[in-house]
């Protein structure tokens, strides 16, 4: 029997990743081509500069192809996740009648009101790029959380046309809405030529990209939090209910038809700010790292594994990106002493991320009435034993990382095989898809530290801080 392949798309916040896998989900090559900067014309603007997201796209594909050994024609499918939260503009033929707006842009959390008359439809980046692949106006229903005029217990648009109303998005501007694991089209002919892919292989729906993400990772327990290390910072559990007006979480839509992630609040910039911190060092560490043969990031996790738990009393607080209901919000660093280095606070950063997942996994959970049994961690940070273990030592649970860290792409590939019915269900999917790497037991010494300094101190940082960047934050405007 041939070998057939499935090819997962994961298009981030930071860049484009194209993954060929075979049918079991090992990775068989891959292609990645960074995002450019965001375009920030003003506050509150946040834009995709040009075409960067197709664009991307198109690049990561082309390298992928270009190191494929296998017949193209043994690909049987395409899984496509984005970015969530996103909104694109089009004119009538489908082209961007302006940039896509990222989910950091404060447009995206309000109804449509852009008085262009060249804007047709307005979609969502993985309608966008389902355009561009199929030339169809589709997308899936799973990627439409926020304000859109969606019912979310019928996974289709709303009935309610005070809601449509109230969003401005009449129907005859939305695009058609299906379900995860339903094919959307297929690559046509300038698509091919452009990405390299062959003409007519079918393209998948998926759902937002944390649900993609939490798939591809294995996350099928309701006892079981997946911990996303991304640009947004997010944990989440699996659940069977659309449940509304909590507190601590809010319902997502799950990459499996009708069922749900319950998510827990995040921290927004949050691996961002382990890059700014990087970044910021300049050259020094970078030419070190280099003569030792390593990347950057290595050598900040080898000096940060030499400092203690709770980082000799430095706490981090990561509002780097302010919420839009607290702009008054900054990023903090409070307890230096002349004990503390470029290491101290790298853990810091660290310590700060795994505490405040912690927190906002535990306020979900209450509310939930659960009780974690362990967490899964994925994105790039997983690759560093350093942070594993601090999360294992926060939570006081057992952390495991998967043989794929970034798995939304083969969250992709799963909807694919089960589309294409190579698995008759997502659970044999994931059973055959899904390897795990290694787990990090907690470290009892170390739970019981950062539970103290967590209940005494990080809890109530902004209790107070807050008051004093109310003060100071209308200075700078």
């Amino acid at each position: 029997m041939k070998r057939k392949y499935i090819i997962g798309i994961d298009g981030g916040s930071q860049s484009s990743k194209v993954v060929i896998y075979d049918l079991e989900g090992n990775v068989v090559c891959e292609g990645k081509q960074d995002l450019r900067p965001m375009h920030l014309p003003k506050p509150g603007i946040v834009e995709h500069p040009g075409d960067d997201l197709w664009d991307s796209i198109v690049i990561a594909c082309k390298r992928a192809m270009t190191c494929f050994q296998g017949e193209p024609k043994d690909i049987i499918g395409i899984g496509l996740c984005t970015i969530r939260f996103c909104r694109a503009l089009l004119k009538a033929d489908g082209t961007l009648a302006s940039p896509v707006m990222s989910w950091m842009d404060t447009r995206v959390s309000k109804p449509y009101e852009d008085n262009n008359p060249a804007v047709k439809y307005v979609t969502t980046s993985s309608g966008y790029i389902t355009h561009r692949f199929t030339g169809e106006f589709k997308d899936t229903a799973a990627n439409y959380q926020g304000v859109w005029p969606m019912d979310t217990d019928t996974w289709q648009w709303t009935k309610d046309e005070t809601v449509v109303k109230q969003v401005g998005m009449p129907r005859e501007m939305l695009f058609e809405l299906q379900m995860p694991g339903t094919i959307l089209g297929h690559i046509t002919e300038s698509a091919a030529k452009e990405t390299g892919i062959p003409k007519g292989i079918p393209v998948v729906a998926t759902a937002n990209d944390k649900a993609v993400e939490a798939l591809g990772a294995g996350s099928l327990s309701e006892k079981t939090a997946l911990i996303s290390l991304g640009t947004y910072i997010a944990s989440m559990v699996h659940g069977y209910e659309n449940l509304k007006d909590s507190n601590h979480f809010w319902t997502n839509f799950a990459s499996i038809p009708n069922q749900y992630l319950y998510e827990s609040y995040g921290i927004r910039r949050g691996m961002w700010t382990v890059s700014w911190f990087k970044d910021l060092l300049g050259d020094e560490i970078a030419l070190k790292a280099k003569v030792l043969g390593i990347q950057p990031e290595e050598l900040l996790n080898r000096e940060a594994q030499l400092i203690p738990a709770g980082s000799d009393g430095l706490m981090t607080v990561l509002d780097w990106l302010a919420p839009t209901d607290a702009p008054f919000k900054k990023g903090i660093m409070i307890g230096f002493d002349g004990r503390h280095t470029r290491a101290h606070i790298y853990r810091s950063i660290l310590e700060a991320i795994a505490l405040t997942m912690k927190n906002r996994a535990d306020a979900m959970c209450n509310e939930l009435k659960i009780e974690l049994d362990r967490i899964i961690i994925s994105g790039g940070g997983a690759n560093s034993e350093l942070f594993m273990q601090i999360f294992a030592d926060v939570f006081g649970l057992s952390a495991s990382r998967n043989v794929i860290s970034g798995s939304a792409s083969l969250g992709s590939a799963i909807c694919v095989a089960v589309a294409m019915g190579v698995y008759d269900s997502y659970a044999n999917a994931i059973d055959k898809m899904v390897k795990v790497r290694d787990t990090f037991d907690p470290n009892p010494e170390n739970t019981v530290l950062y539970k103290r300094l967590n209940d005494a101190a990080y809890k109530k940082i902004t209790e107070y801080t807050d008051e004093i960047l109310k003060k100071s934050y209308p200075i700078f405007l």
